[in-house]
């Protein structure tokens, strides 16, 4: 597992402040001040009276300063990987479960091609698009009620994920009791393995515990928000929390505290209109506050599309990025625009001499979920790997599942999405 050796993180809940005051590149030592003195008494030989005049001799009394010179600390580097919606529909784990040796479910094959991918980066964050309740509850994939096999889960740790957010419209397909269970396996993985689930709190107090993690040096804070929860509500006396786009007031003061505890802020927004490439104006309006309160990195999902990005400037001149969604990581859908998502790369960088944490090298290389004649071997690919023989051969043309709207496929077809959506300074094709 990538654990040994990758990711030294220390993860924290985090409820005191801690400042990273802006410090000078030079230090002033204020060393001793010293004289040439009159030495009292004694003969007139002695150092106070080298002339033998037994007068004492005329000095002048000098100052020296000495500035020591601090280095400058080196810049702290770390790449992240954040995919978008794991939405493990029912043929994804029945697939799995076919793939299973001894009848539980297998998802080795499932992601293994983009297994590299998810392991070179220091960080690697995806949203858990179903639950994983564990226990009794029974294994759903259908459109409003998800519950996913607890392989899943050690499944994708195995693949490399250290963050995990939780904040979707999904959280309540199990209701309250169902999301409880979800937690308790979330809390149970991350005493296992040093990761991180995030978006669903046990009271209000655990909600404004601000998570923060600690990778080569490099401080992170985390925040996870979503936009609905399918028609349904949080029981009016369960003390459980859940972080909505609606709430600004929350948002604004939770960015504000997180960059006070750590060198860059990353929230993760489940919000906009499914199944189209065009942006909610909404969502676009909410996303510069965000950016202006102070999040570094805006990672959107929820509408199983691949949606544009783009950098969003502050008064100051420093600068957020946001990617307004990363579409689906993985699902069983069979419209074309919902079977191209997107694997988003980019760097923090903490530049030493400023202390100052910037968001670089955005690279956003295309994932495609492909299965054969129904739903068979259903599995990632990254762009790069990705043949016009393979896409030649997807059955999503011949898959009927109502109501549909986008059917042709072929590799003139991905590259369409592509172009439509991932700007080219962004795009990572080879």
């Amino acid at each position: 597992m990538k654990y040994t050796g990758k990711l030294t993180a220390c993860l924290l809940s985090v409820s005191l402040a801690l400042s990273f005051g802006g410090c000078g590149i030079f230090q002033e030592m204020t060393p001793e001040q010293s004289s040439g003195g009159v030495q009292p008494g004694g003969s007139s030989q002695s150092a106070g009276d080298p002339s033998g005049t037994g007068l004492p001799e005329q000095t002048t009394a000098t100052t020296t300063t000495e500035t020591t010179l601090l280095p400058i600390p080196d810049d702290i580097s770390v790449s992240f990987l954040a995919v978008g919606d794991n939405l493990v529909q029912t043929k994804v784990y029945e697939q799995a479960h076919k793939w299973s040796a001894n009848g539980t479910y297998d998802f080795t094959k499932t992601y293994e091609n983009v297994k590299p991918i998810v392991q070179a980066a220091d960080v690697a964050i995806v949203n858990q698009e179903t639950l994983i309740c564990g226990g009794n509850y029974e294994i759903t994939g259908s459109k409003m009620n998800f519950n996913s096999p607890v392989e899943l889960g050690d499944a994708m740790v195995d693949l490399g994920f250290d963050v995990f957010t939780m904040a979707n419209n999904h959280m309540l397909d199990k209701r309250i009791d169902g999301l409880e269970s979800s937690m308790n396996y979330w809390d149970g993985m991350m005493q296992k393995y040093p990761i991180l689930a995030l978006g669903a709190y046990r009271n209000e107090e655990d909600q404004n515990r601000i998570r923060v993690q600690e990778v080569k040096g490099l401080k992170v804070a985390y925040l996870s928000y979503c936009e609905m929860l399918n028609r349904y509500s949080l029981p009016a006396d369960t003390p459980i929390k859940i972080g909505m786009t609606s709430d600004e007031a929350l948002m604004e003061r939770q960015i504000k505290e997180a960059n006070e505890l750590a060198d860059a802020v990353i929230v993760s927004t489940h919000w906009g209109w499914e199944d189209t490439n065009a942006i909610d104006p909404k969502v676009k309006g909410l996303a510069d506050k965000l950016v202006q309160w102070g999040a570094d990195v805006v990672i959107g999902t929820h509408s199983h599309t691949a949606e544009t990005m783009e950098y969003i400037n502050r008064p100051d001149g420093t600068r957020g990025f946001v990617f307004y969604s990363l579409g689906n990581f993985i699902s069983a859908q069979t419209d074309n625009f919902n079977v191209v998502g997107e694997m988003a790369g980019f760097n923090l960088v903490k530049h030493g001499d400023t202390g100052e944490t910037t968001v670089e090298d955005i690279q956003v290389e295309p994932v495609i979920t492909h299965y054969d004649a129904g739903w068979a071997n259903l599995r990632l690919y990254p762009y790069s790997s990705y043949t016009a023989e393979l896409a030649s051969a997807h059955a999503l043309p011949y898959t009927h599942v109502y109501p549909e709207t986008a059917k042709d496929f072929g590799m003139a077809t991905i590259n369409r999405i592509i172009e439509n959506n991932i700007p080219e300074e962004f795009r990572k094709l080879n």
